[in-house]
């Protein structure tokens, strides 16, 4: 375990050392969320809209960068690093699991930007729920990290696959959470999709935490879905790392 941890603490810093040194890739990132903003936001219905909707976009900007994630590692096999890595005495959990956590810290400072900007235009965050929130996201985007490394490395030597299976699974997963649109008059069947899709709980959870109302059913309930999302993730992206050659 000790071992393990040591790996995981080498391959996190590794990962993270490039995103300290050119931040600006981060920051490139949030475009497309803070169009989404500008666009979206206004046609939105009532003088509380930011505070249903500005939650879901720190959702979709974690959605958009943690499903990425993947080509990195798909540029490292096609250049021969990860190779290298696989030949180190680092474990291989620990090269799967640094890798995901360290979507942690580019998560939070989006999240951050995000509402940095919406605060001037009455978007009020309550501070703990907020802060409970992103614990919750940073489980969610942990799973969501591991799971795109996982799809990387099935996708060795067939770099269209990546990107298919990603662009076909990011906007219904997105719409089906109820980001941009609610979904609460939409027909049945859309419904019953949304309800098993987590992230629709991830969403619901962080609208109720940055508008304070911390103890409900809600936050239990996307607590428990990026848990889930985290615990798969990991569990899968391992046994592919482990499979790795």
């Amino acid at each position: 375990m000790t071992s393990l941890v040591t790996d995981t603490r080498v391959v996190f810093s590794r990962e993270l050392r490039p995103i300290l040194r050119d931040p600006f890739s981060m920051v490139f990132s949030m475009i497309q969320p803070l169009f989404f903003l500008g666009l979206f936001a206004p046609l939105l219905p009532g003088d509380g809209s930011l505070q249903w909707f500005v939650p879901g976009i720190i959702v979709m900007s974690c959605l958009f960068g943690a499903s990425m994630t993947g080509s990195n590692l798909l540029f490292e096999m096609q250049t021969g690093s990860h190779e290298r890595m696989l030949v180190t005495p680092l474990s291989r959990p620990a090269l799967l699991i640094g890798r995901a956590l360290k979507e942690i810290v580019p998560m939070f400072a989006q999240a951050a930007l995000i509402v940095a900007v919406c605060v001037p235009f009455g978007f009020q965050p309550h501070l703990g729920g907020a802060l409970i929130g992103l614990l919750i996201l940073a489980g969610f985007c942990v799973g969501l990290g591991a799971l795109s490394y996982t799809l990387a490395l099935a996708s060795k030597n067939k770099e269209w696959l990546f990107w298919t299976v990603q662009q076909t699974l990011l906007f219904p997963l997105l719409l089906l959470a109820g980001v941009l649109l609610p979904l609460d008059g939409g027909p049945g069947w859309l419904q019953a999709l949304s309800k098993i899709n987590p992230m629709t709980y991830v969403v619901s959870a962080e609208r109720a935490l940055f508008s304070g109302d911390v103890l409900s059913r809600t936050t239990v309930e996307g607590l428990a879905a990026a848990a889930l999302m985290c615990a798969l993730g990991l569990a899968v992206g391992v046994r592919a790392m482990r499979r790795s050659d």
